[in-house]
């Protein structure tokens, strides 16, 4: 193994003292929204009558000279770049949204709590990270994207989308989508859906927005941001010769990688995308990382659906991970606990592990959105209608 690598592998268990980790803030519980307003809102039959117009003004810009710039853009290395490094960060509130998987009602909720509490009195918006995964598992996977691209063209600079493994998974070959993940259902939809120009359409957009998207964020206070995890162990010798940190199966790691709530280490599965890291292997990582001159000690990612919509792990206690998804509901594939859930979204705070805020939307608006019976279904008589 190369020296650089060994070093860091070492550094993250010997005795030495350690700078003590970022701080975890307590959870905010929110119950206070204008609930009744944010169901109201929604009106999935407007965003499709949109969706003509939407599609286009978000191909255009795609299709610019200067494409889309959207938030962090500026640190790219590269037209090529997906893993960002980025340099100065204001202190103006910016929010992360985990998984949100067609829950249009977690979305506009969480943009309510984001606009009341990050009025910054300049008139701008405040900047929001989606941490990925958009769509499958029923709901509202496209009325939820639709709303995405209305978000990316209306605040352009101050919206973010990193990739999520469904987001990543969905691909189109010219004839037909395609997906290398399950569940698909929103792959299948779009070809249910070929003769509509306007949901292929938008199909292709979200496969040519999601190509172009980063995979992480590397934050100047030690905040690592993205969907799954991290390059894993199997990786860090390449790291630390080649400092390649877009190497293939380092974006993968980024985008799949899972983590386990107590082991200490994992062995990566190379012949499986959604291998798991333990706690020594992140402190390994985070060790080998600021070697290279991107110094981490904590991190927000999505991908695993925990029951309380976020957990952090206390087995990482020395190097903070938070997980955080925007479910309201409970998945198909999720077999235990109520259907009705708390979304969770986080605001960053500078060298403390990101606040999370717990959305309690009341049960009436998230079983009038979707159907315990059928939840692998989008909802009946809404998703499938076409729009102008």
């Amino acid at each position: 193994m190369h020296p650089e690598a060994v070093a860091a592998q070492e550094h993250a268990v010997e005795s030495d003292p350690a700078p003590p980790p970022p701080p975890v803030l307590p959870a905010v519980d929110v119950h206070d929204l204008d609930w009744d307003r944010i169901a109201a809102s929604l009106r999935p039959g407007a965003l499709r009558a949109r969706m003509r117009a939407t599609v286009e003004r978000l191909e255009a810009l795609l299709d610019s000279e200067n494409g889309a710039q959207l938030l962090f853009d500026d640190w790219r290395d590269s037209t090529t770049d997906r893993v960002l490094n980025l340099g100065m960060v204001s202190d103006e509130p910016l929010w992360f949204i985990g998984d949100l998987h067609g829950d249009l009602l977690a979305l506009e909720a969480a943009l309510a709590l984001v606009a009341r509490e990050s009025d910054s009195g300049n008139g701008e918006p405040a900047r929001i990270v989606l941490l990925g995964d958009l769509f499958d598992d029923g709901g509202y996977g496209l009325e939820t994207l639709l709303r995405v691209f209305e978000l990316v063209l209306d605040r352009t600079p101050s919206v973010c989308l990193l990739a999520g493994n469904h987001d990543e998974a969905l691909g189109y070959n010219g004839a037909r989508f395609t997906a290398t993940v399950s569940p698909s259902d929103f792959a299948d939809y779009l070809n249910e859906n070929l003769a509509h120009e306007w949901i292929g359409r938008a199909g292709k957009l979200a496969v040519r927005l999601v190509a172009r998207a980063p995979r992480a964020l590397f934050f100047p206070d030690g905040l690592l941001a993205a969907h799954g995890g991290f390059p894993l162990s199997d990786l860090h010798e390449h790291l630390a010769q080649a400092k390649d940190w877009n190497e293939p199966r380092c974006l993968t790691d980024f985008v799949w990688a899972r983590a386990h709530p107590r082991a200490r280490r994992k062995l990566p599965n190379r012949t499986s995308r959604g291998s798991q890291f333990g706690y020594e292997d992140f402190a390994a990582f985070c060790a080998l990382s600021t070697t290279l001159g991107r110094p981490v000690t904590h991190m927000i990612r999505g991908h695993d659906h925990v029951d309380e919509r976020y957990e952090i792990y206390p087995a990482y206690a020395a190097t903070p991970v938070l997980t955080t998804v925007a479910l309201s509901r409970r998945l198909a594939r999720e077999l235990f606990g109520p259907f009705v859930r708390v979304p969770t979204v986080a605001r960053w705070i500078r060298g403390s592990l990101p606040q999370v805020y717990r959305l309690h939307v009341p049960e009436q608006h998230v079983r009038g959105c979707y159907s315990e019976e059928t939840p692998d279904e989008q909802p009946p008589g809404l998703t499938g209608q076409s729009g102008a």
